[in-house]
Parts: structure tokens; sequence; C-alpha cells
């Protein structure tokens, strides 16, 4: 009889100090590269959509078949960035299939009318990407988590073109959840954060362009800040219950992915329908962009953040494949352009502190948003934000987005 021999372990490495640089310059480089991919699909499928509107009607059979191959390929995909938060508390690896899969999800549930976001996708695509790296190189289980953290920093800050916000989220989302940050992880992140928004801006991504706040915001008016924290506090706290209590009631409804996906998108094509006697339109389906832009002006109707955040919280909780950032910026910036004038507040600075304060108060990452609207905004942003977003947070349950 012949024995074969036993085949040597595998080694495994842990990188220390400055040879950390390479592995995550690799991942961040990775991270823009397919940011810069996802955004152009993502943005192709938008505009197909808004020229062949009659694909809405289809999301119930979009839902359906996407439902199925999420089934097919491996349920443990679809469980979003929770899956993420689970590996760095030592969790499975993430398969390498994630990063396409998640893709293809997002633009497909973008091209049939479901009202979704591109955070989720893009922190997916870089932890997956991050992972295959990791596995690639051999590295250990501290080295590794390390890395993960650096594609969560790589794709936050590639698909937004806020890097310094892309770091933060980074070290601040996975604790907000209830997982763990491995020491060591700032540079890594970093490095990646700063990789990938430079690479998607060399690839041609253009990011959404923000107005900047052109002198100090008063704080004088603290009382009518207070309020808007509140505001987005309570805005947030009913996303954030709504969303878990419709995911809870669809999975006990329909076990199966599939059925559920076709529930919502049929959900979702009556509410399109049912509301198109106020002149809602396709704004609530997709990104939702353009009512950013028009919140800065004024000139949405002041239901445009309750619709905007019903689209939302059905298409999410039913299991479409997106993220929550853009809706909630979008939710934001609409309630801020509602409550400005009754609380005091000159138009455009309400507008993006609402648009950081909503999303910061729902996901409790409070100093991630706090830089983000300084890298979008300007640095008169600063105060004005950091209140909203601290006091938000802490106003909106004790239950965030991310769990």
């Amino acid at each position: 009889m012949v024995v074969s021999p036993a085949r040597p372990p595998r080694l495994r490495l842990s990188l220390p100090g400055p040879v950390w640089l390479l592995p995550a310059l690799v991942v961040g480089v990775a991270c823009g590269v397919a940011s810069t991919a996802f955004l152009a699909v993502l943005e192709a499928a938008t505009r197909f959509r808004l020229t062949h509107e009659v694909v809405v009607f289809a999301l119930p059979v979009a839902g359906l078949l996407l439902g199925a191959a999420y089934e097919r390929l491996g349920p443990a995909l679809h469980a979003g960035t929770s899956r993420v938060f689970a590996a760095l508390d030592g969790g499975p690896t993430l398969p390498a299939r994630l990063a396409p899969m998640v893709l293809l999800g997002t633009v497909f549930t973008h091209l049939f009318g479901g009202s979704a976001g591109r955070e989720g996708t893009a922190v997916q695509m870089g932890a997956g990407l991050a992972d295959s790296v990791a596995g690639a190189c051999g590295l250990s289980g501290a080295t590794r988590l390390r890395l993960l953290v650096a594609g969560l920093a790589g794709g936050f800050a590639s698909v937004f073109g806020t890097p310094v916000a892309g770091v933060v989220f980074a070290l601040e989302a996975p604790r907000a959840a209830g997982a763990s940050v491995p020491s060591g992880a700032l540079l890594p992140a970093a490095l990646a954060a700063w990789a990938g928004h430079h690479t998607a801006e060399a690839l041609g991504v253009v990011h959404l362009h923000y107005p900047t706040f052109q002198e100090s915001v008063p704080l004088s008016g603290v009382l009518g800040w207070l309020g808007l924290a509140v505001g987005a506090g309570a805005v947030a706290w009913v996303f954030v219950r709504a969303t878990h209590s419709v995911r809870e009631v669809a999975a006990r409804r329909f076990p199966r992915l599939a059925p559920r996906l076709f529930v919502g998108g049929a959900l979702i094509v009556l509410l399109w329908q049912g509301l198109a006697p106020l002149g809602v339109g396709s704004d609530p389906l997709g990104l939702g962009l353009p009512l950013i832009t028009s919140a800065f002006d004024g000139t949405r109707p002041a239901y445009t953040f309750a619709v905007k955040l019903l689209f939302t919280v059905v298409t999410i909780g039913f299991g479409f494949i997106g993220g929550e950032v853009t809706p909630l910026f979008v939710i934001g910036a609409a309630f801020g352009a509602l409550v400005a004038e009754p609380l005091g507040l000159p138009l455009v600075p309400a507008v993006g502190v609402a648009l950081v304060g909503v999303f910061a108060a729902a996901s409790k990452c409070k100093w991630a948003l706090t830089v983000m609207a300084v890298e979008l905004f300007g640095w008169h942003a600063a105060l004005p934000a950091g209140l909203v977003c601290l006091v938000g947070a802490r106003l909106s349950g004790r239950e965030g987005l991310y769990r």
C-alpha cells in the first residue's frame, strides 16, 4: 500500500509594522477599482430605469430571481454588513464570490426601482476583497482582522469620496454593532482609505458636489440646532425600528428569500402607483440623489422625507440588496429642508447637518458622520454637525441600524 505523505500545514504569517503597507495598499487599490466599476454600472442601471420606467413593474419578478440566486449560491451571502462584523468577531472568512454577488444584487435592485443605497455594497465588497488578499497572503488571524477593517475603510472612502470619514467609520461601525476592532487597525485603514479614494478619482469617479458652508454657522440659536438634533433622533428611531420590524415580520411570514423579495417588490410597485396622484414620481426609487439637490434649494414638498423613508423601509426590510446610507442622507436632507424655517435655521446648513445627523443617529457612528460633514461642507460645519450627531445618536434609542 502506498501512503501519500502528509500535507504540510499552511504557513500563516503575522505581519507587524511597516510590512502592513503592501497588503493594505493592495486592498485600498482593489477597493478603488471595484467601487469605480460599481458606480459606473449603477449609474448605467439608473439611467436605463429613468428612461424606461416601465421596468419598475418587473421589480417583483426581479426580486424572485434575485432571491433564487442567493438561495442557490448561499444564504450567508445575503447576511449583509452584519456578516462582515461577525467576521471581525472571529466568524468565518468571507467567500470570494461575496464582492461580485453583492455588486450584481445591488445593481439589480436599483435597475428595477428598489429604494436602496450603495454603502452596504461598498463596505461588503471592500471586506470581501480584503479577506481574499489575506487568504492569498496566508495572513494570521489578528493580521487578517486588521485587513478587514482596512477593507471597510477603503470601500466607504472610495464610494463616497470621504477618506477620513472612511477611516473613522471602519473603526466606529463595528463597535456600534457590538463587534470588536483589533488593535493596530488605524494605520492599514488609513492607507486603504487613502489608496481607495485616490484610485477611484484617478479612474474618473466624480462624486456628488455639495454646497460648502461659506461662513461660520452661528450657534447663538443653539435651541434650533438642539431641535434639529431631537428631530434627527426621532426620524432615525422610526427608521431603525420600522426596518427591523419589517425585516422580522417578513422573514417570519416568508422564510424563503425568493418569495419574500417577490412580495416586497410588489409592495414597492403598489406604493409607487398609489402615491402617483401626489406627484411623487420616480424620485423615491433608487438612490434618490435628485431629492438631495432639491432639498438644498428648498423646492420639494413637505412629505418628501416620509415617502423616501417608507420606500426604503420596505425595500431593505424585505431583503433587497444595497445599503441604507444614501437613502438616510436623502431622508435627512429632506427633513432638514422641512424644519429649517420653523427652527429658525439657515436652509443650506440645516439641510447639510440633517443629512449627516439622521444617519449618525441611526447608525450610532456619530464621530464618522461629524468628520464626513467637515469633508463634505467644510470646517464651518464641524460645530453644528457635531452637536446634532452626538445628541441625535443619544436620543434615537439604544438599538442601532447595525446588529
